[in-house]
């Protein structure tokens, strides 16, 4: 660590202002854990005035939730995967998840062939969930040719979906946790929107700490996590995160990702477009 008081915490990926009470709530149990734990200078708020990126590549990040692709491609040196979640969103299998390849409800596609020639919207360029997969998905078809009409970047999965539903783009990839939120918390979008299919699986967003944390901390981040998962009276916050448990032993080096990126690059579909 570089100083005193200068660990931070957040999770981002999910944190929409409707679930910040609930990431609150369980950060605080967390926190209380580690306090106990013998964690020093473990903060006792989540931060929310940083870019994911600027958490994902923070010296003294306790406890983050990042991207497996971009972490992959940019930040593989900084971080160290602490346990990939499990979630029981409809998509989830353990503790890897699809993404939805979602059209607007009265598109008449039938198959992803059918999305040929479509306006795709993409909530980041290196996203994995919206991104990647979709890249993997299409690869066996695409013949090392565009595919879309045009590719266009959101800057977040809720807006993707709207730009879907209210016509702007026509076909988005959105990941399975997100697409749960999205049909609790923006059901007027979500009702516009149909699953035309699914995407390959991948990890969920892995839980990180800077790669400098020592071997001691991380223990106890993997003992405490555990526990929170475990704890009766976080049930309420758990399920309102479709957040089942976790695994604590992740796959290491992104592999998953970065085999589905060489996948498609092998069948000649090297850019989304």
């Amino acid at each position: 660590m570089t100083g005193a008081q200068r660990r931070i915490a957040a999770l981002p990926m999910y944190d929409f202002p409707e679930l910040a009470p609930t990431h609150d709530a369980l950060w605080s149990a967390l926190a209380h854990l580690l306090a106990d734990a013998g964690v020093a200078d473990c903060p006792s708020t989540l931060r929310r005035d940083l870019d994911p990126r600027a958490v994902w590549g923070h010296p003294d990040l306790l406890l983050g939730q990042g991207c497996d692709y971009p972490l992959a491609k940019s930040f593989a040196g900084s971080v160290r995967v602490l346990a990939t979640p499990r979630y029981g969103a409809p998509g989830c299998e353990g503790a890897r998840c699809r993404s939805a390849i979602v059209v607007r409800s009265e598109d008449a596609a039938a198959s992803l062939e059918d999305l040929r020639g479509y306006r795709c919207v993409i909530n980041e360029r290196d996203s994995n969930s919206g991104m990647n997969v979709l890249r993997a998905a299409l690869a066996p078809i695409a013949r090392g040719a565009p595919f879309f009409s045009a590719v266009t970047v959101s800057g977040a999965h809720r807006r993707s979906a709207e730009s879907v539903a209210e016509g702007r783009a026509d076909v988005a990839a959105l990941d399975c946790v997100s697409f749960a939120h999205f049909q609790r918390l923006y059901p007027d979008t979500t009702a516009r929107l149909r699953v035309l299919t699914w995407t390959p699986s991948s990890p969920s967003l892995p839980l990180i700490t800077a790669r400098a944390t020592c071997a001691a901390t991380v223990l106890r981040l993997k003992q405490c996590l555990a526990a929170v998962a475990a704890d009766q009276k976080l049930a309420p916050v758990r399920a309102r995160l479709f957040l089942e448990g976790f695994d604590l032993e992740p796959e290491p080096e992104f592999a998953s990702v970065l085999r589905l990126e060489a996948d498609a690059e092998r069948l000649g579909y090297v850019t989304l477009a």
